[in-house]
Formats: structure tokens, sequence, C-alpha cells
């Protein structure tokens, strides 16, 4: 289709319009901030870099409160494990550590106030493999830490999900 009478700039704004309505029509929308039920949580959990994600998350919500003390908890998250992993994938030739495998796990149970569960417990698992260069231990070891941050973020968002579906006043799901 030749439109004479556009600017480059106005064509391109007359043709992206038809994609924008397919992604409108198809349900897409960009993620939003979830919206809890509740309006105060706790996080027993060791002080750890995840838990001061998840604090900072759930604060910056500004719908939720993060509370220390157990009786003004709505909900509290329980942590039961969060553990880095790291195993070998592949050797070189001389017997040396090729490829890693990184892993982080975090496994957890949501409450209510009196202690029943809100959802069943949880185990969220992130892995991603790391190419390893005994020339380069340093760099990577500063890599293997970023990967580790970025599992991180993704277990944050997962657990931020998950809570946004707990409801305290509902049954407890089946296992």
């Amino acid at each position: 289709m030749n439109l004479p009478h556009m600017t480059s700039g106005g064509r391109r704004a007359f043709l992206a319009w038809p994609v924008a309505l397919a992604l409108a029509g198809c349900g897409f929308k960009l993620r939003q901030t979830p919206r809890f039920s509740f309006k105060t949580i706790r996080l027993a959990m060791p002080a750890s870099a995840l838990m001061q994600q998840l604090n900072r998350e759930l604060t910056a919500t500004h719908q939720t409160r993060v509370v220390s003390d157990p009786a003004q908890a709505e909900v509290t998250l329980i942590s039961t494990g969060e553990r880095r992993e790291r195993t070998v994938l592949s050797y070189t030739a001389t017997g040396e550590a090729r490829e890693y495998e990184l892993r982080l796990r975090f496994s957890f149970r949501i409450t209510g106030p009196d202690g029943r569960d809100l959802a069943p417990p949880t185990e969220i698992l992130r892995r991603t493999d790391q190419s390893y260069s005994e020339t380069a231990a340093l760099s990577k070891a500063a890599e293997a830490e970023m990967l580790y941050q970025s599992m991180q973020d993704d277990i944050a968002q997962q657990v931020m999900r998950r809570l946004a579906t707990v409801k305290p006043d509902a049954p407890v799901p089946a296992q």
C-alpha cells in the first residue's frame, strides 16, 4: 500500500494500529503489580537477599504492609528452605570442569493467623547452565553471582504471583 501523502513516521503509526488491535483483541496486556486479598504479611524466613527482595517488593505495592508481629499478620510466608546448588555438567579432556549447572531452590508455606495452610507447601526451582574456564575463574565467579541474582529475581516474582492467589478466608486447597 503506497500512501504518498503521509510521512514515514505517519505511515509507521498507521501500520502499527492493526498490530495494536490484534494484541488487544487476544487479551494481551502488560504484567501488572499483583493485587493481594490481605493487608498485612509476615515473612518468617532467615535474613537473606531473597527475604530482603520480597520485603522490598511487598512494600513497593503500597497495598500490603510487612509486619514482624505474628498477631498482626493476616498471612505468614514461612521459608522451609533456600538452597544454592552447583553441579558439574561436563569436563575437559584434562578433567577440569567445563560447564556447571547452577540451581536455586526455595520452598515455602503460606499460613493464616490461625496457623492453617492457605496454599499447599511449594518449592520453586530455577536452574541455568554456566560455561567455566579455570583461566577466568574470578570473572566466572562474578558471572555465577549474577546468574544466581537473576534466578532469585525470578523466584521473587513467582512468590509474589503465588501470594496474589492466596485468599485468607478461603478453604484450604487440596494437595
